[in-house]
């Protein structure tokens, strides 16, 4: 796999300093019931990084100690963590909003048969990875056989009340180009979803989030084969928006990775530039429970410019 950080280290992008922190990002683990093309994470059945329960609790103290609002899981597949329900169970018990960062086939899994039904009893998010409504687009990009049982698997969300106004049960899909282009319009496509997957296959849903492609780990390195990263790079600066600077994600929320070190985002930590201790050791989650690091400064370089290209992207979807 081709590096990316030697090509995005020298940067122009604006400095930045951190708020407050309201949502904490767990990475549970890189393993993964899928290889996708777009993953910035590089995750995959034959990955073996997974979080240990000791670091799970130290999660869980970190939730309490600084009365964080949000809990973020992602992967990976989450839910292959064996830490999974604990977590969930600790967290929702606490009060905490818990979102699950879903990739909707593992809710096929015969292993994972319990998951659909854990997930709405807990009231947990569901955000889940959706490139198209069409199936050729899905699997061109996700595998073969992705779309069939993703659409099962909506449906199965669909039964247990997520999507239905009024349910408390909250299902969010999220769209990734499917090469180095910008994502359109983030209403203009979630009103082309919504009307597709319900006439199509009577699915229904919350919200749609489109998400920018990232030039880092998988997708990087295939820009680079591609001989495409240098003008995919270029049309992410040409779209910068000063005016999203003010709502990125890395503002109000930190990145744990599965061993408990600490990123300003998910994409800091896939090109490993952790949060640095005052000693220049990167920091850890247990650091930190007495530590109040607002108005830190936040480690930037020109990945940047894909959270705030066009509309902007954060893992809470666009940003305008």
């Amino acid at each position: 796999m081709h590096a990316t950080l030697p090509l995005l280290a020298k940067s122009n992008f604006p400095a930045l300093n951190r708020g407050g922190v309201d949502t904490l990002q767990v990475n549970l683990g890189y393993l993964c019931n899928q290889t996708c093309l777009h993953c910035h994470v590089d995750a995959g059945p034959r990955r073996t990084e997974i979080m240990d329960k000791q670091t799970v609790q130290t999660v869980l103290d970190y939730l309490h100690a600084k009365n964080i609002k949000t809990l973020d899981l992602t992967g990976g597949a989450p839910e292959m963590n064996p830490h999974f329900r604990y977590l969930v169970q600790q967290a929702s018990a606490m009060g905490v909003r818990i979102i699950d960062r879903c990739n909707l086939t593992i809710l096929e899994d015969e292993n994972y048969a319990w998951l659909a039904e854990f997930l709405a009893q807990h009231k947990v998010e569901v955000v889940a990875s959706l490139p198209c409504y069409l199936s050729d687009n899905v699997d061109s990009q996700r595998g073969r056989g992705v779309f069939d049982d993703s659409v099962r698997a909506l449906k199965r969300l669909n039964e247990l009340g997520y999507g239905i106004e009024g349910s408390g049960l909250m299902l969010t899909l999220v769209y990734n180009p499917q090469g180095a282009s910008l994502p359109p319009s983030q209403s203009d496509l979630q009103t082309a979803y919504k009307r597709e997957l319900q006439l199509r296959f009577g699915i229904v849903f919350n919200q749609l989030f489109t998400i920018t492609n990232m030039p880092i780990k998988r997708f990087g390195s295939t820009l680079i084969s591609q001989g495409n990263f240098a003008s995919y790079m270029q049309l992410l600066k040409e779209a910068y928006s000063e005016e999203n600077l003010a709502d990125v994600m890395c503002k109000s929320l930190i990145s744990i990775d599965w061993q408990g070190y600490v990123y300003d985002c998910d994409f800091n930590q896939m090109l490993n530039l952790p949060i640095q201790e005052k000693e220049g050791a990167p920091a850890h989650l247990s650091d930190l429970i007495t530590r109040d690091i607002a108005g830190t400064p936040i480690v930037v370089m020109d990945h940047c410019y894909g959270c705030t290209a066009g509309q902007g992207s954060s893992c809470g979807g666009a940003l305008d």
